[in-house]
């Protein structure tokens, strides 16, 4: 029967080579964006655990970096400087040091985006393309039945739904990890902001430590 030889594979190899280039493209494009997700995925677990370890007070590798570059610019003294304009400074170069760990555990979080836009119109320029060829084949044979035109139309149309099947994942991939690091970032803010004391607590001098034991 026509209909058991019209499957994703006879698709394919039915198709011309405009339409197969399209398809392979929105193959990878589908294959890189669950790669993304993924990586972006273990990213979240590890910052994940980052935070709740630094909100249970236990130390954490990526917490630390940021209070590290806390205790930095905390070291520099500016004359006449108020204490509320050295916190604020302070915290404002912890709150640096958090965006600078969201976007580096981003990844390839911004490719989602662009698989989500693109994909459905490539998807959908490969079946213009195809349904376009389709018609110039049944003008040139003169032959209108179904049987002859049903499996243009099929080839052309796979191009449009592997494009969605590419697109959908990949944008409902980037809207629930956007929201994810927005949240983590939240806490993270919050953590700095809470805990600012940590760095801004004054240094003990020990400067009549050392002249008693010379």
């Amino acid at each position: 029967m026509m209909h058991a030889d019209l499957n994703p594979l006879s698709l394919f190899w039915m198709a011309g080579p405009v339409v197969k280039a399209v398809m392979l493209m929105l193959l990878a494009a589908s294959l890189w964006c669950w790669i993304i997700v993924a990586e972006c995925l273990f990213a979240t677990r590890r910052l994940r655990q980052a935070v709740g370890a630094a909100e249970a007070g236990r130390s954490s590798r990526i917490i630390e970096a940021i209070f590290d570059g806390g205790a930095r610019e905390a070291a520099l003294h500016y004359p006449d400087e108020a204490v509320g304009a050295r916190r604020e400074r302070v915290v404002g170069a912890m709150r640096r040091r958090v965006q600078e760990t969201i976007e580096a555990a981003h990844g390839g979080l911004a490719n989602l985006a662009v698989i989500a836009s693109v994909g459905p119109f490539l998807g959908l320029f490969g079946t213009v393309w195809g349904i376009m060829t389709s018609f110039i084949g049944i003008a040139g044979s003169q032959d209108t039945s179904l049987a002859t035109v049903a499996p243009g139309i099929a080839e052309a149309l796979a191009a449009t739904a592997i494009g969605l099947a590419a697109a959908i994942p990949a944008a409902f991939g980037y809207n629930q990890l956007v929201g994810v690091y927005g949240r983590l970032g939240k806490r993270l803010v919050r953590l700095v902001e809470d805990d600012a004391a940590r760095v801004l607590r004054p240094q003990p001098d020990m400067s009549h430590v050392t002249e008693g034991a010379r």
